[in-house]
């Protein structure tokens, strides 16, 4: 089934990238440093924005982070790293925006979380002096449902309402509709503050796969505001990655969504641009957006007893990833390239043939030599040690004669 077009959401303006409309899925981040340690986070920042993070969120939660975001928005810009960078707030955001001026200039948009602020009662200080900033300022606002901090007295109310009807929903259906309508009601709550329609961005969070598609289904049918994908605390490793595919897939693929982040939790010291790649790699796998060659290789079997087909796959995908900061520019369309490193002759020829370039090398038994196909046709066979390298060359001449700009 193809991917259905895209739910038409009003178009928003974070720091130059359009998000909504017809406009391309943006792939965002978060950092994981103390806000207030500039030189950590500029430097996980602009690490982002290298894996491809097209908008960057950080934690203002502490006078002394907000004091350090315009010495990060300045560093970035001096390194000539442009990417907007989100300020995230919860608690005490109104007061941060107002004592910090400055942060409140250099931040691209704001997080609100409607659980966290006094939305809704008599006097919403919080929600309204947020709000008040951000039109002060010409900032968009995300405003973020998360049922980990769901408004507790409108689902209580929604509860009790529930509990009077003739045929009451289970807690689960009544908390998912309780996430929609303080998403919705809280953007409207803007709005009669005086917040542009096409300043709202929305979201709802959940940490079950089912539950988010649920949620995100009825918040796409309830209102035209872009909204903001991602399965929250979707844990580590292969757990994180299998549940945020198995999350944001079917709603990509119902056209619902226009900016996505993979929330990994990496291991002590590990990579946090490992939550942009899978981002990537969930678009570009579902033939929404292309970032970088894909390689197509076989998993191996007992016909493929050496691990060097494996050793090659491995190297040829780093290096397409490693090249395309210097392809793009000057190579436009080459992220869509596809490569395959096959290892033995029952798929190896064939799936080489499908794809711009592919090797097919030799399983175990087989003749030592790999056939390289172009286009769908035999270009040459390689032989020997520098298998490897000749098979990069070959790939150096594709990219520059296919994707030079005429």
């Amino acid at each position: 089934m193809a991917v259905r077009p895209r739910r038409q959401a009003v178009v928003v303006d974070v720091g130059g990238v359009k998000v909504g409309g017809k406009h391309p899925i943006v792939v965002q981040s978060m950092t994981n440093t103390d806000t207030a340690d500039v030189p950590s986070t500029v430097n996980q920042v602009m690490a982002l924005a290298r894996a491809g993070s097209e908008l960057v969120r950080v934690t203002v939660n502490t006078e002394q982070a907000a004091a350090a975001v315009p010495r990060i928005a300045g560093t970035l810009d001096q390194f000539g790293v442009r990417v907007p960078i989100i300020g995230d707030f919860h608690y005490n955001g109104h007061i941060l925006l107002k004592k910090y001026p400055e942060c409140a200039r250099a931040l691209a948009k704001y997080r609100i979380n409607p659980g966290n602020v006094n939305i809704g009662r008599k006097t919403d200080d919080n929600f309204r002096t947020m709000i008040e900033v951000a039109i002060e300022n010409h900032k968009p606002v995300r405003i973020g449902v998360n049922w980990g901090s769901l408004d507790a007295a409108l689902l209580t109310r929604m509860m009790d309402e529930n509990s009077k009807s003739p045929q009451p929903k289970d807690a689960r259906e009544v908390t998912l509709e309780a996430m929609v309508a303080s998403a919705v009601e809280s953007a409207r709550a803007a709005e009669r503050h005086g917040l542009a329609h096409d300043r709202i961005i929305l979201s709802a969070k959940v940490s079950g796969v089912q539950d988010l598609i649920d949620v995100y289904r009825a918040l796409a049918a309830a209102c035209d505001y872009p909204l903001h994908l991602g399965l929250t605390e979707a844990g580590m490793g292969n757990k994180g990655i299998v549940a945020s595919v198995a999350a944001l897939a079917p709603l990509l693929q119902e056209g619902i969504g226009d900016t996505i982040r993979t929330s990994l939790t990496p291991p002590p010291n590990g990579d946090r641009t490992e939550e942009v790649t899978v981002s990537q790699q969930i678009l570009q796998s579902l033939g929404i957006r292309s970032f970088t060659p894909q390689v197509t290789a076989c998993p191996g079997c007992g016909r493929t007893t050496s691990t060097f087909f494996q050793e090659m796959a491995d190297r040829i995908q780093t290096y397409l990833r490693d090249q395309m900061p210097k392809w793009k520019p000057d190579y436009p369309g080459v992220e869509t390239m596809t490569v395959a490193v096959m290892g033995c002759v029952v798929n190896g020829p064939g799936e080489s043939k499908h794809s711009d370039i592919g090797i097919s090398l030799p399983g175990t038994s087989e003749d030592p030599k790999a056939p390289v196909y172009v286009d769908g046709r035999l270009l040459t066979t390689l032989k020997g040690e520098r298998i490897v390298a000749e098979f990069i060359e070959i790939l150096n001449r594709y990219v520059s004669t296919h994707y030079a700009k005429s």
